[in-house]
């Protein structure tokens, strides 16, 4: 979880490689009004993310159901919608893990970013509605560096669960 430009796919990709597990990312779930309102520059509202959680909510139940590890790339921004993500699963069965990344760096690698929706001046409205997880919500993981040290410190934290 993290906001735009944390690595929330890469990473969650290559721990899912690693693991042996699913990958989903998120943004597969968003509906195309979804994606046509961040892609015209607007940032998402509550209502516009309900539906989006709640598809990701039921999967994430589905997914548990088939008892295989399943990653989910997701930003998570405010507490009520992780509470609504692990809804039903409890801590054992769904980590979180935060990907911190400064601002400047998450700025630079939203310029970098070609065809996707979710553009660099988006930034700021999904820093200002993120609520920064509690120690015991999710691990935090620093991912300003090497994705590779991010991925790995991820693998261990799991191995061990």
């Amino acid at each position: 979880m993290g906001v735009s430009g944390s690595g929330k796919t890469a990473v969650g990709k290559a721990v899912a490689e690693r693991m042996g597990f699913e990958f989903s990312d998120a943004d597969d779930f968003h509906s195309a009004a979804n994606k046509a309102k961040m892609g015209s520059g607007q940032p998402l509202d509550e209502n516009d993310r309900r539906p989006w959680l709640a598809a990701m909510a039921e999967a994430i139940l589905s997914w548990d159901q088939m008892e295989k590890g399943h990653v989910l790339a997701c930003s998570g921004l405010k507490k009520i919608h992780r509470e609504l993500l692990r809804d039903g699963l409890g801590e054992s069965r769904l980590k979180f893990f935060y990907l911190r990344v400064d601002r400047e760096e998450l700025m630079r690698r939203l310029s970098e970013r070609k065809g996707h929706y979710m553009k660099a001046n988006m930034l700021d409205s999904q820093l200002l509605a993120f609520e920064t997880p509690q120690a015991m919500e999710a691990y935090d993981i620093d991912n300003n560096g090497s994705m590779q040290d991010a991925i790995e410190a991820i693998v261990k934290i799991l191995s061990a669960s």
